[in-house]
């Protein structure tokens, strides 16, 4: 079992959380994200040696060229589309990529079957509001039908407390974010170790 964080936006979090043990690391590039990074941080990301952690740019309803550019600075990286992408788009770049399904109900996990390119499926809690970074968990019972092990990301309120039960649901990848956060978009370091340890002892 793998786990991510994601919103990552300085270079102290980012080294921290490679030596920490995070199998990838998630940088927002949506414009409405508190999260998103500066495009200082990201000219800093090319000569970043990750070493065995990936790394991961999550997009919401990119241009073709925004992506592209990606591609281009940074080697070994892997898409997220959080929007309304469809699987044309996601594919053409021929790049590992994820993509985010926002669960609401039991038909909203019918759009797994959406995206057989994916390298990833991210489930992720639905919000009127926003397209992720909710901070709220979806009701994970939904799940209970799937296989979960080959592919997919569980994502959305997990945090120290909880990811023990999200262990259980014995997905490919945990994803989190704010479960690591102080306040709003500041990771903080003692939450990633407790999240670990949780994580190891699950």
């Amino acid at each position: 079992m793998k786990l991510k964080i994601c919103g990552i936006r300085d270079k102290d979090i980012l080294q921290y959380a490679c030596e920490a043990g995070f199998d990838f690391v998630g940088f927002i590039m949506a414009n409405e994200s508190p999260r998103k990074i500066s495009d200082n941080f990201l000219a800093s990301l090319e000569n970043f040696n990750f070493h065995d952690t990936s790394p991961v740019f999550v997009f919401v309803n990119p241009s073709a060229d925004e992506v592209n550019n990606i591609i281009a600075k940074i080697k070994n990286s892997i898409l997220q589309f959080h929007g309304d992408e469809d699987e044309n788009f996601c594919k053409q770049f021929n790049q590992p990529f994820w993509k985010t399904i926002r669960v609401k109900n039991p038909q909203s996990l019918e759009k797994v079957n959406d995206f057989p390119s994916a390298d990833a499926l991210l489930l992720e809690t639905f919000s009127n509001n926003a397209y992720g970074g909710t901070g709220k968990v979806f009701d994970w019972t939904l799940l209970e039908k799937i296989s979960l092990q080959e592919k997919f990301v569980i994502a959305g309120g997990i945090n120290p407390d909880n990811i023990q039960q999200a262990v259980t649901l014995n997905p490919w990848c945990i994803d989190v974010n704010s479960g690591v956060e102080s306040s709003l978009a500041l990771k903080d370091k003692t939450l990633m170790d407790q999240i670990i340890i949780n994580f190891n002892n699950g």
